[in-house]
């Protein structure tokens, strides 16, 4: 069923000046041959600073690098507790609907898995899937990336860290995309049942014989002086499948048709392979990719804007590093632009992405992997990359091709 079906544009309510009201649906934004970022910067040029629209049940949008810091890191008028557009019931308690300091126990959960020093001891095994995949790929001399390799090393890696079944992967990747990018309430909170069924019987099964993967860590967890209950767990872990499986698969579909479509920059990452780290991160600043809500509270004026108890309020993380006030030359990937590269895609404050030390691993195991071996590669000809909006940007298709390497 069509979201258009399922919910109609929401009255405008008496406190927003018509003035300040644009008919935006986020999950319907790319015109042309745009590229997602793209399309939210054409939003932001030309509407106000911070505007309304009634799609998707009616929500604010800030567009401009200061305001999206602000609602990022002041919990006490944009709280979490709503972060799902069109607003949706939770099914479980996660810290991603929570604010500080509640949040924080929650977090413990699952950070310890990602530190520096733990990423550091996955590296080779993310190194080796990049390696064996690329290997396997370059003599056909053609794939379909997001399918062939980027949605394969998040989840391998992911899969054994969780130690699931491999074989899984095809089941779980596509509820995974109907939650993040279906604009349908319905298709979204079943794609989040069916996660929720899978994850039931490996829960009791490591409940009853833990092991040393992530999950088993979760369950001996403890929020504050007490062990963790079934539906935290279930809501840490459901956390944990949604970024395993789609975010960094994400951003290596925009680094991919990035590089086919700008030889010079790609022909530089060959030449100098030391750069591939500052690289990698230009390239994520430019790619930004999550656009979550926040819910008000209290009435007060924002920038000029009146802001109701309860009214909603979308994030577009991308925006930030868009912005000129933040970074100059937005748009062009400069691989020599000025430390530390400034955005938000990974978010602020206490609610900073815990898995981003892992995604920007798996980006610069990439980068270094496939351009050792594919070094010269571009869109399949006739073939256009199919990218999506909605809460979190994406590459859902993108046919490359290169000439197979000598044996």
């Amino acid at each position: 069923m069509s979201q258009a079906a399922v919910l109609e544009p929401a009255a405008r309510p008496a406190h927003i000046p018509a003035e300040l009201v644009r008919d935006v649906d986020f999950f319907h934004l790319i015109e042309g041959e745009e590229d997602a970022q793209e399309a939210w910067l054409r939003l932001r040029d030309r509407g106000p600073p911070i505007f309304w629209t009634p799609r998707n049940g009616g929500h604010w949008i800030v567009t401009r690098a200061a305001d999206i810091e602000v609602v990022q890191l002041d919990h006490t008028r944009f709280s979490h507790r709503n972060i799902l557009l069109p607003p949706q019931p939770h099914m479980f308690p996660t810290m991603l609907t929570m604010d500080p300091p509640e949040h924080t126990p929650y977090r413990r959960l699952i950070t310890p898995a990602f530190l520096p020093k733990v990423v550091n001891l996955l590296e080779e095994r993310v190194r080796q899937v990049a390696r064996n995949r690329v290997r396997d790929l370059a003599p056909a001399g053609v794939c379909e990336f997001v399918a062939d390799f980027a949605r394969v090393l998040p989840i391998v890696v992911f899969l054994e860290l969780v130690d699931l079944p491999q074989s899984d992967a095809e089941t779980l990747l596509p509820w995974a995309e109907q939650m993040v990018r279906g604009p349908s309430v319905e298709g979204r909170a079943e794609a989040q049942r069916n996660m929720a069924g899978y994850l039931a019987k490996w829960i009791d099964a490591r409940t009853v014989a833990p092991g040393e993967d992530l999950i088993s860590q979760v369950i001996a967890g403890r929020i504050g002086e007490r062990p963790a209950t079934r539906e935290e767990i279930f809501g840490a872990c459901m956390l944990l499948l949604f970024g395993g499986l789609d975010t960094v698969a994400s951003m290596l579909g925009f680094a991919a048709r990035f590089l086919a479509m700008h030889p010079a920059h790609r022909r530089r990452l060959v030449a100098e392979p030391e750069l591939i780290p500052h690289a990698a991160e230009e390239i994520i600043r430019r790619h930004g990719l999550s656009n979550t809500g926040r819910q008000i509270v209290g009435d007060f004026v924002f920038q000029g804007v009146r802001f109701r108890d309860g009214d909603l309020v979308q994030v577009p993380n991308c925006l930030h590093g868009l912005d000129e006030a933040v970074n100059a030359d937005p748009l062009s990937v400069d691989f020599d632009r000025e430390r530390p590269i400034r955005h938000a895609v990974f978010g602020a404050g206490p609610h900073t992405c815990p898995g981003s030390v892992l995604a920007r691993r798996e980006l610069r195991v990439f980068l270094e992997e496939w351009l050792a071996v594919i070094p010269e590669f571009g869109i399949e000809p006739g073939t256009r990359p199919r990218i999506a909006t909605g809460m979190v940007n994406g590459v859902t298709e993108l046919r490359l091709v290169w000439t197979p390497p000598a044996a």
